[in-house]
């Protein structure tokens, strides 16, 4: 068994049997001003789903008819390309330097230097479904790491 297994299989225990994941003892809920893009991911293209179109990016670590878990890496100075996550899921991000999320159409919806106190690794946190968007790692020296979790029911 890997290093880093038996927590990753706590953390898909815990968000699949409780309400809410915990960060360092808080509640961490996606921040509601990030102006994300919402909708019927019924209606978002199917080859823009994360693995299909951003297959470098977003490697699954496990898939059944339940869950979804996805190993996500972005290298330094990495784009990734356009997609969506169709279900809600928890983020498990182990590392990251500076980033920016742009939605599909390439407008910012979210840049970690805009914020007042820098993000603290590492963290986890619940995400509602992702419409089409990219996200561009703007460390030079840090990979931006991160398990997602996502729930299928």
């Amino acid at each position: 068994m890997k290093t880093g297994t038996p927590i990753l299989l706590l953390i898909i225990f815990f968000c699949l049997t409780s309400s809410s994941c915990f960060s360092q003892n808080k509640v961490t809920k996606t921040d509601q001003s990030i102006n994300y893009k919402t909708g019927s991911p019924a209606d978002w293209p199917k080859d823009q789903d994360a693995v299909a179109a951003a297959p470098k990016n977003h490697k699954i670590l496990l898939e059944n008819e339940n869950v979804r878990v996805l190993q996500v890496t972005l290298k330094p100075g990495e784009v990734e390309p356009v997609h969506h996550h169709q279900w809600h899921s928890v983020l498990y991000i182990q590392s990251a330097g500076d980033f920016i999320d742009r939605d599909g159409a390439g407008n910012v919806i979210f840049d970690t230097r805009t914020l007042k106190t820098p993000l603290k690794f590492p963290m986890t946190m619940w995400k509602d479904p992702e419409a089409p968007h990219s996200v561009e790692n703007l460390s030079k020296t840090i990979s931006l790491r991160l398990i997602r979790v996502e729930m299928k029911k």
